[in-house]
């Protein structure tokens, strides 16, 4: 009887009531939706083609928070962060690393800054050392340029600083430590590589294995300068995965969340934009300190002195990553084995991530820089 009313229905309320259930309408149905996911398919392929383009060819690292140039030298410019300070307020330098990136690792995001952080937790007066890249008439600056020019810095700041040294950073702001020993209140030293000998990381592997007529082969071949785009290819082959393939599956993946996008072009702007250092500078610095470990061994040279971990006596925050393949925990921790500092004003702290976590880690900016902006003030 049902069916019989069925028949009775108009043709447009019979289709409408019966073209969801009818199996002879499923192809057509499946074919609209099939079409419509591979349209929206090939418009996330091609905003992501777009994206990627611009992440690798079309951003220029910038510093997330306003600040001014107070001097400029030749290596570097002195950028200062500083809010309204008391004058009594002894200066925080962050010596950023110069090893192939530039300084906006210190103030890589808004919400990922170390230099917010530091602002955040009662430090006023906040400089960071914005290292230039080489120029061919800088192809045969050494360590010691650097260093002087530092010195400069310190002595335009008052002549007496917090040292914040990243990476590359620390071990210079060790050097200038040991060879101005007055002049730093505190040091802090972040996935620093002090003793190069510790630890069994890639980078001592490749300083140790790879013969320096090969480095100095890749200075010819940069025209007299460590070329920033050979080291980069360098630390992406470390991990091809990751910079290959895993970065343009996640890009696809988040094409259309803006704050992942923001992120990420503040990353990449920093990652795909290396600088050049000094063929001299590079060379020294595989020879002297990581082919033969001077700076542990107290038999480096700088500014004329032979410059000793054990003058440095003022108080020393280590900070190393848990799994930093760059710079391995041993290499930061030895250095509490020769600086002259007394066991109970030297901390060792332990942070979980990778190398680059260390500065610009959401977790480590949250959880662990505060507390060393806090060691910082109780030393002022």
């Amino acid at each position: 009887m049902e069916i019989e009313r069925n028949k009775m229905l108009p043709v447009n309320q019979h289709v409408a009531k019966t073209e969801n259930t009818v199996p002879l309408f499923w192809p057509l149905e499946f074919a609209a939706a099939m079409a419509q996911e591979e349209v929206d398919v090939l418009g996330k392929g091609l905003k992501t083609l777009a994206e990627a383009e611009k992440l690798e060819f079309g951003l220029e690292p910038r510093f997330a928070t306003a600040n001014k140039i107070t001097i400029e030298l030749h290596t570097l410019r002195l950028r200062d962060f500083t809010l309204k300070a008391p004058a009594a307020e002894v200066p925080t330098l962050i010596d950023a690393p110069y090893a192939g990136h530039t300084a906006v690792i210190a103030d890589f995001h808004v919400d990922q800054s170390l230099v917010q952080t530091l602002l955040a937790n009662g430090l006023s007066r906040v400089f960071v050392t914005d290292w230039k890249s080489a120029t061919e008439e800088m192809k045969d600056y050494d360590i010691d340029n650097y260093l002087a020019e530092m010195n400069v810095c310190v002595d335009d700041l008052g002549g007496r600083v917090n040292l914040v040294g990243l990476c590359q950073g620390g071990w210079m702001s060790a050097m200038f430590a040991a060879r101005y020993p007055g002049k730093v209140r505190s040091l802090v030293l972040a996935g620093a590589p002090i003793d190069t000998a510790a630890g069994n990381g890639p980078i001592k592997a490749m300083a140790h294995d790879l013969p320096l007529a090969d480095y100095e082969e890749l200075i010819v071949l940069g025209g007299g300068l460590m070329r920033g785009q050979f080291m980069l290819e360098a630390w992406k082959n470390m991990h091809p995965g990751e910079h290959y393939i895993r970065k343009y599956v996640d890009l696809y993946e988040h094409i259309d969340e803006p704050s992942y996008l923001a992120k990420k072009e503040a990353f990449e702007a920093w990652y795909e934009n290396p600088i050049d250092l000094p063929g001299r500078w590079y060379l020294q610095v595989i020879e002297e300190l990581f082919k033969e470990n001077r700076l542990a061994k107290g038999q480096f040279k700088g500014l004329g002195r032979i410059l000793s971990l054990g003058d440095i006596q003022c108080p020393v925050y280590l900070l190393a990553g848990a799994d930093d393949d760059i710079t391995t925990r041993e290499q930061v921790f030895n250095a509490a084995k020769y600086l002259g500092t007394p066991a109970q004003n030297v901390i060792q702290t332990l942070a979980p991530g990778g190398h680059i976590g260390l500065f610009m880690g959401s977790r480590t900016l949250r959880e662990y820089w505060p507390k060393i902006a806090q060691w910082i003030l109780a030393a002022q």
